[in-house]
């Protein structure tokens, strides 16, 4: 069982999951980095240009909109076999014509949202395709056996939803899209899926026809609605809010999508920050760390490139266990559960490489790896795991759903550009030497100024004053320094006065 805090303000949105008093799962949606990605709207075309095979719509923003061709959603290019020339754009669109349409790129520095009005709504499990009727599989999902019986089973759903529809009951048609989650869904679930998106289509459809052009159908759900419908489930003991408005539009909102999550809702009037409960802000804190303790002694180090992570298990201070091989073991056993939960915590995607410690027996191995997988089943996020390789390593993947936390919340060190290190004073004080010289060869001022961080100037006028002092005789010149505050430990600037 577990519980979900939100913690609400007109700026940012951060939702955590608790689960045995601890934070497993931090979610965080900024209002300003929202994109448009998704949204709907009703659209006018302000300008057709048949020479681009394109043309302008208007949305109701600072740039007209881009909607090409083949993003028409009964253009030749959708469909259509190589020997049917396509439809030009001039002959399917004209001036003034309104068009339902969907963003599927963000404006980009001068350039307006591409669009499509090949409109697509994502649901929990389901992807919704109004426009067509065919059942899609993702090819990630399985084998072949099991996407036909998924197929079957979503067939029959369908088939009920259109029977609910002609009794005049809901809205029925349109095709959908099984995403990778939906592998292990149940057929309950699954048809909630279908109710949510068929009501979400109907909804659009009555805007479409009493709203003006320029004005926004549907917007992707916020963070907090999709913990309605994305994160509570059956485990789900309480979802609380910190903020009686945003409770009231939950509220609302569950009454209307998802009924089964009303009960949970909770509005929280505590005093107390409602993330200082479980500690969730140093939880963030830690989660942006390189270095994870754990409680044996033992500590995880998590470096995340751009190519791949790496989490290395080492012992530390662990020596509690009765030979050295039980040490080791114990430690990576605990360390599975934390790389799992680390995983959750800071929301790493991609290919992730694990280092535990060495193990000479071949059941610990085993052992550690069971418990390894046990641990990633928790995930709501498809995870795939390989054995040890013959370097001791365990390889693994976790799909990427959105951004990192450190992503999110960091950018790259500007004085180290993200490397992580940054040169000592001694090598900047070693490169200001051979800067001295390389431009006393060029030059001929009557000083050399030296404007440094105030660590390398004390380096200069301590530890290497001798060789400044020769460096100084060697050209003629006299040589001063400046410590500058403002300076990084790698910038400097060499003044010729």
């Amino acid at each position: 069982m577990h519980d979900i805090l939100i913690n609400w303000a007109p700026q940012e949105t951060r939702v955590a999951l608790i689960e045995n008093g601890a934070v497993q799962e931090l979610h965080i949606e900024r209002t300003l980095e929202r994109g448009l990605v998704g949204n709907v709207y009703l659209g006018k075309v302000a300008r057709v240009l048949p020479g681009m095979q394109s043309a302008f719509i208007d949305i109701g923003l600072e740039r007209a909109a881009f909607l090409h061709v083949a993003d028409l959603h009964t253009s030749g290019y959708n469909g259509r076999s190589d020997t049917t020339p396509p439809v030009p754009i001039e002959k399917q669109v004209f001036e003034g014509q309104t068009l339902t349409v969907q963003v599927v790129k963000d404006p980009i520095g001068t350039k307006g949202a591409r669009l499509s009005t090949q409109v697509s709504i994502a649901g929990r499990m389901l992807v919704f395709l109004p426009q067509d009727n065919h059942i899609g599989i993702s090819q990630k999902i399985g084998s072949a056996e099991t996407r036909e019986q998924l197929r079957s089973r979503m067939q029959a759903l369908v088939a009920v939803g259109d029977e609910a529809s002609r009794e005049g009951l809901k809205e029925g048609t349109g095709g959908f899209i099984l995403r990778t989650n939906a592998e292990e869904a149940t057929d309950a679930e699954l048809a909630d899926d279908i109710a949510y998106l068929r009501k979400t289509w109907s909804r659009i459809r009555q805007r479409a026809t009493s709203q003006p052009p320029g004005s926004l159908l549907h917007q992707d759900l916020s963070l907090a609605e999709r913990v309605l419908r994305d994160l509570a489930t059956e485990q789900t003991q309480a979802i609380r809010i910190d903020s009686k408005l945003q409770f009231d539009q939950l509220a609302a909102f569950g009454a209307a999508y998802t009924p089964t999550s009303i009960a949970k809702l909770v509005h929280y009037k505590g005093e107390r920050p409602i993330f200082d409960l479980f500690g969730i802000e140093e939880e963030i804190a830690r989660a942006l760390a390189r270095r994870v303790d754990l409680k044996s002694g033992g500590y995880l180090i998590v470096d995340q490139t751009e190519a791949l992570t790496t989490v290395d298990v080492n012992t530390g201070g662990f020596v509690g266990a009765r030979n050295f091989d039980d040490t080791i073991f114990k430690t990576n056993l605990e360390a599975a559960l934390a790389i799992a939960r680390q995983l959750r915590l800071r929301n790493l995607g991609g290919i992730i490489i694990v280092d535990f410690i060495d193990m000479v027996r071949e059941d610990h191995q085993q052992a550690v790896l069971a418990e390894f997988r046990k641990q990633l089943g928790k995930d709501r996020t498809k995870t795939t795991v390989s054995g040890f390789t013959q370097l001791g390593l365990v390889e693994m993947t976790r799909k990427r759903t959105r951004e990192s936390l450190a992503h999110q919340l960091c950018q790259p060190c500007p004085t180290c550009d993200g490397r992580g290190q940054v040169k000592t004073a001694r090598s900047v004080c070693y490169d200001i030497l051979r800067e001295i010289l390389r431009e006393a060869r060029q030059f001929d001022p009557k000083e050399f100024r030296v404007l440094a961080s105030a660590a390398v100037v004390e380096m200069l006028l301590d530890e290497e004053s001798s060789h400044l002092a020769d460096l100084s005789a060697f050209i003629g010149k006299p040589i001063s320094l400046s410590a500058e505050a403002a300076m990084n430990p790698e910038q400097y600037d060499i003044v010729l006065l």
